[in-house]
């Protein structure tokens, strides 16, 4: 038999303690999203202050994203030993002072190696805050704080472009692009101060191992895999990236093996047998990874094919970040017979409003103009990114909510970098040859069958949570 157990409802004494528990974890996740895009906007400034080579600025850029993801998993074993408190302050502690040095960084190596600080660091805390979610709530309350966990990260990136923007335009104090990581560090410091209060001090389970061999076969896979799909594009896609990404997968196929022989596996099996678990996850995978291309191709457009500002190719993708909130916030209030349907209609709609990405901006002359297919991406999103969410763990033990979020993080985070390296790409290829509206239409075309695939997963993480 499935374990079914589920964290003890909160009492009615603690409800207060455990939303501002809820508030201070998803605003370190919002931290930790936010860096990934924040930094986009402030490339131009960095290359003039510090003088960073073209690859330089790929590696500022991408070492956050690649050392975050090659490590999600192992940060949630760590949780799971150390407790979620220990492994998220830890993280905590250290992407703040990694957003420190990044912000006083004197050259372009020391801001790389920090960069790669600061996405170890997310890796050890973000886990954790699914597992927060998963062990402190149940029912209804545990639906809203997923449909919380799932605004955030989707509004993370769009405020990133917003907040990177006004940051970098300020120029405070004459510091340039140094605000959009010092920003960090007083929030960080408020954070801490509230998970050291807020968490329960669990001291973990010390009788879980970290795996070593699966920590040493899955961070190179990871790495092999990622590392070129980051950096091929502006490279021309050498010929040492297709032997790395092929490399990743008979050093994946040994993770297996090894996992299958461990007495502690990074990588459970009962948690891709947890009914709905896996195709739930490949329906999130889609979904982000089409959301992040979406981002990419639709700032690309607005800025090189219409001319807008950094400031204002932000500001467009406002109402879609809000329909997506306001959607994933409310859809646990429709009944459950209708979540089915809701989440496939989802898809569909975003799937529609892609397809007409490519005409819809082609003629557009202002930022309110691209409001309605905004709005039918955010919505169609919204309405299926948290009810994934929780079909994956629906039936997942309370025991094994540390791995679970983990895997579940590393597949958001594989699908932005995937979609961005495949989805992306087709634009950044097609707009040299075409003008920027059909390069996009066709991209939009691309992003919309990759939203119907996350409806096919989704049906089907449907029929076997029921």
């Amino acid at each position: 038999m499935t374990a079914t157990l589920t964290a003890p409802a909160a009492r009615p004494g603690t409800t207060a303690r455990t939303g501002w528990l809820l508030a201070t974890v998803l605003a370190g996740l919002f931290m930790a999203i936010l860096d990934v895009s924040i930094v986009n906007v402030a490339v131009p400034a960095i290359r003039t202050d510090l003088g960073a080579s073209g690859s330089g600025l790929q590696l500022i850029i991408a070492g956050y994203t690649i050392a975050y993801a090659m490590l999600l998993i192992t940060g949630a074993r760590l949780g799971d030993i150390l407790g979620s408190r220990r492994a998220f302050t830890g993280g905590l502690a250290l992407f703040t002072l990694a957003s420190l040095a990044c912000g006083l960084a004197g050259g372009e190596a020391s801001l790389i190696a920090f960069r790669i600080v600061q996405g170890a660091g997310a890796a050890l805390m973000v886990p954790q805050v699914l597992g927060v979610i998963q062990r402190s709530f149940e029912g209804a309350a545990r639906a809203k704080a997923l449909s919380l966990y799932s605004a955030v990260i989707a509004g993370g990136a769009v405020v990133g472009q917003v907040v990177g923007g006004v940051l970098v335009s300020a120029d405070l104090f004459g510091t340039g692009w140094r605000p959009v990581f010092l920003v960090n560090v007083p929030l960080g410091v408020a954070l801490l101060v509230a998970a050291l209060k807020l968490m329960p001090a669990g001291a973990g389970n010390r009788d879980r191992r970290l795996d070593l061999a699966g920590v040493l076969t899955l961070s190179p896979a990871v790495l092999l895999l990622v590392v070129p799909l980051v950096l091929g594009h502006e490279n021309g896609w050498p010929v040492w990236g297709w032997v790395s990404m092929a490399a990743a997968v008979p050093v994946l196929g040994l993770f297996a093996l090894l996992q299958r022989r461990s007495a502690a596996p990074l990588v459970p099996g009962r948690l891709l047998r947890v009914p709905g678990f896996v195709p739930a996850a490949a329906s999130i995978f889609a979904q982000t990874g089409t959301y992040a291309a979406f981002l990419l191709a639709q700032t690309l457009h607005l800025q090189g094919g219409r001319g807008f500002t950094a400031m204002m190719a932000g500001v467009a993708f406002i109402p879609g970040a809000a329909a997506f909130a306001a959607v994933s916030l409310n859809w646990r209030r429709v009944p459950a017979r209708w979540h089915a349907a809701m989440t496939l209609g989802g898809l569909v709609v975003a799937a529609g409003s892609l397809a007409a990405l490519g005409p819809v901006t082609g003629h557009a002359t202002a930022w309110y103009d691209l409001a309605l297919t905004g709005l039918g991406i955010g919505a169609g999103l919204g309405a299926a990114f948290g009810p994934m969410m929780a079909a994956a763990l629906r039936n997942m033990p309370v025991t094994d909510a540390g791995e679970a979020a983990g895997l579940l993080a590393m597949v958001t985070q594989l699908g932005q970098v995937v979609g961005v390296a495949t989805i992306g790409t087709l634009y950044l290829t097609l707009v040299r040859t075409h003008v920027s509206s059909e390069a996009l239409t066709t991209t939009g075309l691309a992003m919309g069958g990759a939203a119907l695939l996350a409806a096919v997963f989704a049906l089907r993480a449907r029929g076997r949570t029921r």
